[in-house]
């Protein structure tokens, strides 16, 4: 496996740069788009985004594009990171309580899941990727985030020991096999996600969706309109056994 630069990121980029760019991402998009939440926005505006990516990425941290993690893994497809747009508005949208406990699913190298530290009492990340896995649980340890836990497993299977959840947010979009992840919600838990849209041609349309535990019933709810590639463990054709 080669290097690729998934632990060393953003050293290029100077902190008063940082700082100033992280401004203007959220004046100028994050805002927007409706985000109003104080607490969302004031923990975007202290988390340096580009230490979670690449170095030959950094400069492309604060850009209103969803990323790519490469994978050096064969037959890996790498890891998606959503465009801070649509993360502060799916974080939002799962109006997180600082009692919280959160599973976040499809962590990439934890940027996601820094977020949420921040906001929620406890956060556990979930990656299937171990390349990737291995950088979230650096970047943790790096950034001293107590509440933060690292996990290496297959998405769907979600984290059944450590639950339940008072919110699921998944890192991309969804068809299927949501099943075993709402057996993990708390009552009054929230899962949210990107979700295909049915006739879609290109694969990549979607919209944000927030689902909603009360007893043993889901509620649903549309959010926004968002693009994103599927994750693999979330296909219509893709089979799992859960027990």
């Amino acid at each position: 496996m080669h290097d690729t630069g998934l632990n060393n990121a953003g050293a290029a980029m100077p902190l008063s740069q940082s700082a100033i760019l992280r401004q203007t991402m959220v004046d100028c998009q994050i805002r927007t788009v409706d985000v109003t939440d104080q607490r969302v926005l004031a923990r975007m505006l202290e988390l340096p985004r580009e230490q979670f990516l690449p170095a030959d990425q950094a400069h492309l941290a604060y850009s209103d594009l969803a990323l790519l993690l490469k994978s050096a893994e064969p037959g890996k497809a790498g890891r998606w990171v959503p465009a801070p747009l649509v993360l502060a508005r799916l974080i939002q949208g799962a109006e997180i309580k600082p009692t919280d406990k959160v599973l976040d699913i499809a962590a990439g190298t934890g940027y996601s899941s820094a977020l949420l530290a921040g906001l929620a009492a406890q956060v556990h990340a979930l990656e299937s990727e171990e390349q990737l896995f291995e950088a979230l649980r650096s970047n943790f340890e790096r950034l001293a985030l107590a509440n933060a836990h690292a996990h290496l497993g297959p998405l769907a299977v979600g984290l059944p020991d450590e639950g339940p959840f008072d919110v699921i947010l998944i890192n991309g979009k969804v068809a299927a096999n949501l099943e075993a992840l709402f057996a993990q919600l708390a009552d009054g838990g929230r899962l949210l996600a990107l979700e295909s849209v049915a006739g879609d041609l290109s694969g990549r349309a979607g919209k944000a969706v927030r689902y909603a535990k009360a007893g043993q019933a889901i509620g649903y709810r549309v959010l926004f309109d968002a693009a994103s590639p599927l994750l693999r463990e979330f296909r219509q054709s893709e089979q799992f056994t859960f027990g």
